[in-house]
């Protein structure tokens, strides 16, 4: 009985195969959390630094202003926590909402998620070297008193404030390169990359005109189906060569 078994196991793996990560329609999706729309579609009047994504986004027009408002209704998260937050600095947290809230094109990254206010997060976006190097720099005279900013805050006053005996660090102190910001500011969403812009290999935050991340999304999920189909093969030929052993 043990050859049929095994013929058994391997066309039970074969069946209960993720083929739903084919789908095309992670190239344009939105994630089930806490402000993204159910699908995506074209919102003319996106605000400011969110306005990129006008022609094809996951947030709404109100989204797109409270994200660029300091303790706004979306997450109560303040970004003045050790004191006021430079300009420049604030300009890449602002967009880093935009990227997150506004993207209809983060579907490969996108991962489950056992959060109150949230059932998927993203998991590893490759970003951009000079967009990650860009927010880095811009923030590093900053000052801060976490390197992981999702959890572990005092929420009491209805707002984020540094915990009990945790004290305010100079920004290169907390963060020592811009690879640490970039990855464990928010729990591994993004992983530092040393592709370019013009590589078609990394998620751009910062663009103008044609959304650059469709292409980028359409390779990683291209590269993803490829070693699935290569596993499913695999599987296939064992599962003949048992068959044939019966």
């Amino acid at each position: 009985m043990e050859r049929p078994s095994r013929v058994w196991l391997v066309f039970t793996m074969l069946l209960s195969f993720p083929i739903s990560s084919f789908s095309l329609e992670k190239l344009n999706m939105c994630m089930d959390a806490k402000h993204h729309k159910t699908e995506p579609g074209p919102e003319g009047e996106l605000y400011q630094q969110c306005a990129p994504w006008r022609e094809n986004a996951c947030c709404t027009a109100k989204t797109s202003a409270e994200a660029h408002e300091d303790n706004s209704y979306l997450y109560n998260f303040n970004w003045n926590h050790c004191g006021v937050m430079s300009k420049k600095c604030k300009k890449h947290f602002i967009q880093d909402t935009c990227f997150y809230e506004c993207s209809p094109h983060l579907g490969p990254w996108i991962q489950p998620a056992d959060d109150t206010w949230r059932k998927a997060r993203i998991l590893d976006v490759p970003l951009c070297l000079e967009d990650c190097n860009s927010w880095y720099n811009d923030c590093k005279y900053d000052v801060t008193c976490k390197e992981n900013w999702h959890k572990g805050w005092n929420w009491t006053s209805g707002t984020n404030r540094c915990p009990a005996g945790a004290q305010c660090q100079k920004w290169t102190d907390v963060f020592p390169t811009a690879q640490s910001m970039c990855e464990k500011i928010w729990s591994n969403s993004y992983k530092h990359t040393t592709y370019t812009k013009d590589s078609g290999r990394c998620m751009q935050m910062w663009f103008t005109g044609q959304n650059p991340n469709t292409k980028v999304a359409e390779f990683y999920l291209n590269q993803g189906s490829r070693t699935e189909t290569a596993m499913i093969t695999s599987l296939t030929l064992s599962l003949a060569v048992l068959l044939s052993m019966v």
